[in-house]
């Protein structure tokens, strides 16, 4: 793996970590990505032990699909662009409703070489939605292509670490999030 928003290697796999906390807390995850096309998703498989947690992932590199393949508001495309927190927190939410898990975890933003319906070549967006509800995370990240979209996925799963650790180990009711509770094993 690369290089974090700081230029700095992480210490042991964010992949790694954030697998086995949900595998310990019997949760699940998707993702939905847009400027890492499936990346992420790449980094999390890795990971041995990982189908008892990933429940899958959409790549939603044209904005069309981020509408109808995630379930982003059309309106909010069209006023915002791709290349929203209001987005990036719709990602999120989408991934995890479509994909019948506990946690949904988005990336939108432009990795280059040129800026993208006026938005700066760098500028990220991360979000994590959960039991506790979503949040984003804005990155300005320097660098090429290849920094920019491995920095957004160590990003990505440090958000969603920092999320999981903030809901604590308290059990989830099975339809938490999940109406027909298929996020659960």
């Amino acid at each position: 793996m690369g290089t974090d928003a700081n230029h700095e290697r992480p210490v042991g796999s964010p992949a790694a970590s954030v697998v086995h906390s949900l595998h310990e807390r019997k949760e699940t995850l998707a993702t939905v990505e847009s400027l890492t096309g499936g990346l992420l998703s790449a980094s999390i498989v890795e990971i041995a032990g990982v189908s008892s947690v990933f429940r899958g992932g959409l790549v939603t590199y044209a904005t069309e699909l981020k509408s109808v393949l995630a379930g982003v508001p059309e309106d909010l495309l069209a006023e915002r662009g791709p290349v929203d927190p209001d987005v990036a927190a719709a990602l999120a939410e989408g991934g995890r409703r479509r994909c019948g898990a506990d946690w949904g975890l988005a990336t939108t933003g432009v990795a280059g070489p040129e800026p993208q319906d006026g938005k700066p070549v760098g500028l990220v967006y991360v979000a994590a939605a959960g039991p506790g509800g979503c949040e984003v995370r804005r990155l300005d990240l320097d660098g090429d292509r290849e920094y920019i979209r491995g920095a957004t996925v160590i990003e990505a799963l440090r958000l969603l670490a920092e999320r999981i650790q903030t809901t604590g180990g308290v059990e989830q009711p099975a339809d938490a999030g999940d109406p027909a509770g298929a996020g659960h094993r």
